[in-house]
């Protein structure tokens, strides 16, 4: 027995032939009657009572109704009841490298909320790797994730490119690196260099960057916004992606900025993974449609004069 067989015999009751029901149906009236045939067969009782004329439903078919109604409506309650929990209570988890945060993610997160008022947003802090291990085995739904142009992108993963922008130097608004119009690698040697740890693209940029070269002391973190805040504090400079310091709350009030890399032209990529194989809940679809259109308007808005 199917759910569409009973919504036939519905339909038949409902519109009084067999004819105007399967017009109603979309269906051609031999297949819509071979399909009410097979439940009475089931059943063993004659539900359509087939005449010259037309067919209608039986005397026994309307004994029938009330418990053919009654399990439609339990299927349309099951049916809205899984509706609003998935719309409404599901957790969608994000993973994040920790140079793609706060300027993107604040906006989108609080769009998202509108929309979903009782969906969690577990957001995840990660390297690259383990976003990647997450999102295979079924732990995170999506994740940003960091690459510098010319990398290869790994196989298995839907990637929608986001943002792309220049590394830059961040640096607190009163330092005397903040009145140069651009910084070298050698200026970048004359402060304390607050730099992400190995397994971060932003790593593997600034020591390439830097050829190797240490600076005399330097910090090791595993976050940008830790990174952004110490450098507010005067603790040192860090190299971010432009569009993670442009738009920062710490950048808007003017507690930092930024400068370009003189004679550098590399591009770094933001780019929202999620993966090739299964289907992305709704939540997550939603999630990664405001990705896409508030980093689509952020560019424009940098394009425009």
């Amino acid at each position: 027995m199917r759910i569409e067989q009973l919504e036939y015999i519905a339909a038949v009751t409902r519109l009084g032939s067999l004819r105007r029901a399967a017009e109603a149906l979309h269906l051609s009236q031999p297949a819509l009657s071979e399909t009410v045939r097979n439940l009475e067969r089931e059943l063993g009782v004659d539900i359509l009572d087939r005449r010259r004329s037309g067919a209608k439903i039986s005397d026994e078919g309307r004994e029938l109704l009330p418990h053919i109604i009654g399990v439609l409506d339990a299927v349309d309650r099951l049916r809205r009841a899984a509706g609003e929990q998935h719309h409404s209570s599901r957790m969608v988890r994000l993973g994040t490298v920790n140079a793609a945060t706060v300027p993107l993610l604040v906006p989108v997160v609080r769009e998202f909320r509108a929309s979903y008022p009782r969906t969690q947003v577990e957001v995840v802090q990660a390297q690259q790797a383990d976003i990647h291990r997450g999102l295979l085995e079924g732990g995170l739904d999506l994740g940003l994730v960091n690459y510098l142009a010319g990398d290869d992108l790994p196989p298995g993963f839907h990637t929608t490119e986001l943002l792309r922008g220049r590394p830059v130097a961040c640096v607190r608004t009163g330092s005397p690196l903040a009145a140069l119009p651009a910084l070298t690698p050698d200026d970048l040697l004359t402060e304390p260099l607050i730099a992400m740890r190995s397994g971060y693209v932003m790593h593997r940029y600034l020591h390439r960057l830097l050829e190797g070269r240490n600076p005399a002391f330097s910090y090791s973190m595993d976050g940008a916004e830790m990174g952004k805040l110490m450098v507010a504090e005067g603790l040192g400079v860090t190299v971010l992606p432009d569009f993670s310091v442009l738009d920062d709350p710490l950048e808007r009030c003017g507690a930092i900025t930024s400068r370009p890399i003189e004679g550098d032209d590399t591009e770094v990529l933001l780019v929202l993974q999620r993966p090739l194989a299964g289907s992305a809940p709704r939540a997550a679809r939603d999630l990664h449609a405001l990705f896409v259109a508030t980093a689509t308007a952020r560019t424009a808005r940098a394009a425009a004069p």
